[in-house]
């Protein structure tokens, strides 16, 4: 059995759900042999992910979204590195109800990647997701030595909304080491940077940017785009339309334009970091799952990539969740057999949550009656 689950966020770490998971399997069906390799899709987790797999865990302290210090961590096994920036510049470091559209900053995630350049990575994932930013990447590329200046030739302020008194760019300054670096844009969104389906349209919300502080955020980092246009060329221009430059408030953008990142889906990349492949050829029946499994699991999300993979190779797939909106026909579609959630046996969603791990293990024992048991 092996195990390639996603968090249950808000209730389980993916490390947790495949700890729960596993002791389900193991009361109905003892002596069974369970590998775990818990997964990420580039955003929140991500870096657990790699820790469990087997890569070495790095703290540090960095500049947060509201510029004061937070403490991070990324990953790193040899020459290569995961960073996640929510662990920089991340929506959970902001006090409770408490958001800056206009001025929370990717600082810290340039610090992170600089932390990594320093520890000797060649091949960086930068996944990217859960982001507190709308800053289109500017102030990770200012922490790994670009200068971004307003008229008077001073630096411009943090957060996307100060990109709107940007004047001129020089990133001759960028950490050279960055020429000789891959680094890899981790993301399960594709959107463009800017216009109505741009990193401020559609995530400003969500990061409590009003209809006002959404027009402002587009506006400035359409300057952001010619400005670098006039800097770095056409390519610049062409990189906003780019999928995945509108990812995380644009720090997609950043990245591909003075990193020369690559996009690619986030599940995708992990499941290569983390050997997934390897360990398939050890498997003859794979679990996966997520906390919600719905149409935004369709769309890039963990489980369908997890899922893909394995069908791609001949091995069923089955997914526990905490609640199932996707019926049997998408299910299938996506290559998992059959679906198992909290709430088939729990109708309470706060219970749910907060009973997640004794609930998990009940739906796990269900699974192993059904596909395991003599």
């Amino acid at each position: 059995m092996l195990i390639a689950a996603d968090k249950f966020k808000g209730s389980l770490t993916a490390v947790q759900v495949a700890e729960h998971v596993t002791a389900g399997l193991l009361h109905v069906v003892p002596g069974l042999t369970v590998e775990s390799l818990p997964v990420a899709d580039g955003g929140d987790g991500t870096v657990d992910a790699a820790v469990a797999a087997g890569f070495e865990r790095r703290e540090l302290q960095v500049t947060g979204p509201l510029g004061e210090p937070v403490t991070a961590t990324y990953a790193v096994r040899d020459t290569t590195a995961v960073v996640e920036m929510a662990e920089a510049s991340g929506l959970r470091h902001l006090p409770e109800g408490v958001f800056a559209p206009l001025t929370a900053t990717t600082h810290g995630t340039g610090e992170l990647l600089r932390a990594a350049l320093d520890d000797g990575a060649r091949t960086i994932v930068l996944g990217v997701g859960g982001s507190a930013t709308n800053d289109g990447g500017a102030g990770m590329l200012v922490a790994l030595g670009a200068r971004l200046l307003d008229a008077d030739g001073a630096p411009v302020g943090p957060g996307g909304g100060a990109l709107a008194a940007l004047a001129t760019a020089d990133l001759s300054g960028l950490d050279p080491r960055l020429a000789d670096t891959e680094v890899v844009l981790a993301s399960d969104v594709d959107n463009p940077l800017l216009g109505p389906k741009g990193a401020a349209a559609v995530y400003g919300p969500q990061k409590g940017a009003t209809e006002q502080d959404v027009a402002t955020l587009d506006a400035a980092l359409g300057r952001f785009v010619e400005v670098l246009t006039e800097a770095r060329g056409s390519t610049a221009a062409h990189a906003a339309e780019a999928p995945g430059a509108g990812a995380a408030g644009g720090i997609g953008y950043g990245a591909l334009v003075g990193l020369d990142a690559a996009f690619r889906p986030g599940i995708d990349v992990m499941l290569d970091v983390l050997g997934f492949a390897e360990a398939l050829d050890r498997a003859d029946l794979v679990i996966t799952g997520e906390g919600s499994l719905d149409e935004q699991t369709l769309h890039g999300k963990a489980p369908v990539g997890v899922a893909q993979a394995a069908r791609a190779r001949n091995i069923d797939v089955v997914a526990v969740c905490g609640r199932l909106a996707l019926a049997p026909g998408a299910l299938g579609g996506a290559g998992i057999r059959r679906a198992y959630a909290l709430t088939d046996i729990e109708s309470d969603p706060a219970v749910c949550m907060a009973q997640a791990g004794p609930l998990l293990e009940r739906v796990a024992q269900a699974l192993a009656r059904d596909f395991l048991a003599p």
